[in-house]
């Protein structure tokens, strides 16, 4: 499935630059703990920006939830149809989730409550995205 390559801005770099790494990081604020992601300019809980840090996860998670797209407005998705698409709460935090599209899984056979790990999907020449598989 092709899938879309990130631009980095300041505040998504160290992420992305994490990703090339094979890490999983999140944004953390020591001011007041929350953990969050995607990566924004300040804390979405106390609104602090020079608090926040990154926490590397274990990369692992669960799957709460999905569903299946049958009929994509992106193009370039078509011939891929119909996909999952999963949603993933961290294991560090389950309120940080992560969408993905679980390669490997058959339509409509997501199993809910299963643990996942991350695993990196080369995109582009370099760049690594993180992509999720159900752990034997």
């Amino acid at each position: 499935m092709p899938r879309p390559i990130p631009v980095p801005d300041a505040t998504s770099k160290p992420f992305w630059d994490a990703c090339n790494e094979k890490r999983l990081i999140v944004q953390h604020c020591t001011y007041c703990d929350r953990k969050q992601f995607p990566p924004e300019p300040e804390c979405r809980e106390c609104g602090w920006h020079f608090h926040l840090s990154w926490l590397e996860t274990s990369g692992r998670g669960t799957i709460v939830g999905y569903s299946v797209t049958y009929e994509s407005r992106i193009q370039a998705w078509h011939p891929e149809q119909p996909f999952n698409n999963v949603i993933i709460a961290l294991e560090e935090d389950p309120v940080i989730n992560f969408h993905s599209n679980l390669p490997g899984v058959p339509v409509d056979e997501v199993p809910v409550g299963a643990t996942v790990e991350v695993e990196f999907l080369e995109v582009t020449d370099g760049q690594l995205i993180p992509e999720w598989r159900v752990v034997s």
